[in-house]
């Protein structure tokens, strides 16, 4: 299930341990006016919603589930539980992260969902990743950076650039499919004829070139 490990994959700016975050991340929100620019580059999904969007790493929060300990501001643990917590998804949480809207079925179904991503705890049984995206889920495709990795400010035209792009490449990727598609099967039927004519001529030869009639469904040569 790719959309689940790349979950767990992603939480790994947040440590179970330190719940700080909590309190001093910093939030933002794209602007309305890049949201409808990526609308328009990439299309709107079945719930009328964008196809990809941008996201600020410290606002864009994920469920893990688990054991947490919680630290007062000494390092002190102070209560240690096991429950469903939101923490930030994707490194690094101060960027701007580009994300595309995957559907539900690409999780595969609630019951595999929860198979293969619940965990126990002291007898407690949560499910790791959260509820199940009933309704799909967006999932990181492209982090707003320079050269160096360091941060670089929000532009709409660069949004909209990038998306164009993925969606070429997908476009690309999808007509390669195709292509490997009508490909095989030209393969195949190229092999069936062969086969055909092969089994034709075995057949003339094994009644040494003699007409044949068809009769109650068998073929009996010279009548």
């Amino acid at each position: 299930m790719p959309g689940a490990i790349g979950r767990r994959l992603d939480t790994r700016c947040h440590r179970p341990d330190i719940t700080l975050i909590r309190v001093i991340r910093e939030t933002k929100q794209a602007p309305a006016e890049i949201a409808a620019r990526l609308a328009r580059a990439g299309g709107r999904n079945r719930y009328g919603e964008p196809n990809f969007r941008v996201v600020w790493g410290w606002s864009r929060l994920g469920w893990v589930g688990g054991r947490w300990t919680d630290r007062d501001a000494h390092g002190n643990a102070v209560r240690e539980t096991i429950e469903l917590r939101q923490v930030p998804k994707y490194l690094p949480c101060d960027r701007w992260h580009i994300e595309r809207w995957m559907p539900p079925e690409s999780y595969g179904a609630p019951a595999q969902w929860y198979a293969q991503t619940i965990e126990t705890e002291d007898g407690i049984v949560i499910p790791a990743l959260g509820p199940y995206p009933s309704r799909g889920e967006y999932e990181h495709c492209f982090t707003l950076a320079d050269a160096r990795g360091e941060f670089v400010p929000l532009d709409g035209a660069a949004c909209e650039a990038i998306v164009r792009a993925i969606q070429w490449a997908r476009a690309q990727d999808a007509a390669a499919r195709r292509a490997a598609l009508l490909s095989r099967e030209e393969r195949s039927e190229r092999a069936w004829e062969s086969h055909a004519d092969d089994a034709l001529g075995d057949a003339g030869r094994a009644f040494h070139g003699q007409p044949q009639v068809s009769f109650a469904g068998a073929a009996i040569p010279g009548a």
